[in-house]
């Protein structure tokens, strides 16, 4: 193998950039030459695509988001935009492939290589934290660092103002960062998808704790925990007692921003071995 492909699919997570650094770097050091294609799978089938050499990933260490950018594409679904992408990647010259992304990127690699015969390493990187055969994705760090952080802020306002604050994170159908947040944060209650959401019995719990002379309360909502998320949540609970609440959706911030120390190291290592496995196919 001479030359291999890296590009990053579906939602951003910060160590994005971490990983395809060591990807180039490690592949320099192997001597295979590394090929950047923009915008995922919908750059692959538009053969939207980069040499890149060492000093093309200079500094990009600590940058959030992906410098070869992200795409989802419906095209890819089907078997003839799959049979798209393969023409390009064999007109390039490229024999294999580093995918860096979550559970759509690795079912789209798995397709590629089931039906097109090109080998593929999948590096995880999501913040979701919901692929299987890691510990952590890479990103999942840097996400439950920034959600913790809005979540401190916002616990110093709760506390003044002596109400309770539903504060939705990331995850439809993953409760990992709800979970890792709540616990770190100190939340009275941690709603996820993998379990049943109860609002009379949150309810419950909310006026046990203003019995004992609790007067604020944080509670931490996955996205895709309850119908309508936390604010959902909260009117379902409303009906069964009144409290004086909040609701503060976190959205999209928990994907930016510059990795962690973790991120970094996990993206570097995931990186330089996608591409040693790679070497060796």
């Amino acid at each position: 193998m001479k030359r291999i492909g890296v590009f990053t699919s579906g939602g951003d997570a910060p160590g994005m950039n971490a990983a395809i650094r060591a990807v180039v770097r490690q592949a320099y050091a192997l001597g295979l030459e590394v090929i950047g294609i923009r915008r995922g799978y919908a750059g692959m089938i538009l053969g939207e695509m980069v040499p890149l050499g060492v000093r093309d990933v200079a500094n990009i260490l600590q940058r959030g988001g992906t410098v070869l950018l992200t795409a989802r594409s419906q095209e890819f679904l089907t078997e003839e935009g799959r049979a798209k992408a393969a023409e390009k990647l064999k007109a390039a010259g490229i024999e294999g492939l580093v995918a860096i992304g979550g559970d759509g990127t690795f079912r789209g690699a798995m397709r590629l290589l089931e039906e097109h015969k090109v080998p593929v390493v999948g590096v995880p990187g999501t913040i979701d934290n919901d692929l299987y055969g890691t510990d952590y994705t890479i990103g999942f760090d840097t996400a439950v660092n920034t959600a913790l952080e809005a979540i401190d802020r916002i616990r110093d306002t709760a506390a003044s103002h002596e109400r309770v604050f539903f504060i939705e994170v990331m995850g439809r159908s993953s409760g990992f960062i709800a979970l890792d947040v709540g616990l770190a944060g100190g939340a009275e209650v941690i709603a996820v998808p993998e379990e049943p959401v109860d609002p009379k019995t949150i309810a419950e719990g909310l006026m046990e704790s203003l019995r004992r002379g609790k007067s604020s309360s944080i509670v931490v909502v996955a996205e895709g925990a309850y119908p309508g998320g936390a604010a959902g949540l909260l009117a379902a609970i409303q009906e069964h007692v009144r409290v004086e609440a909040r609701v503060t959706v976190l959205g999209h911030i928990q994907r930016g921003g510059s990795p962690t120390a973790k991120d970094r190291i996990l993206a570097s290592r995931l990186g330089a071995a996608a591409v040693e496995a790679l070497a060796l196919a």
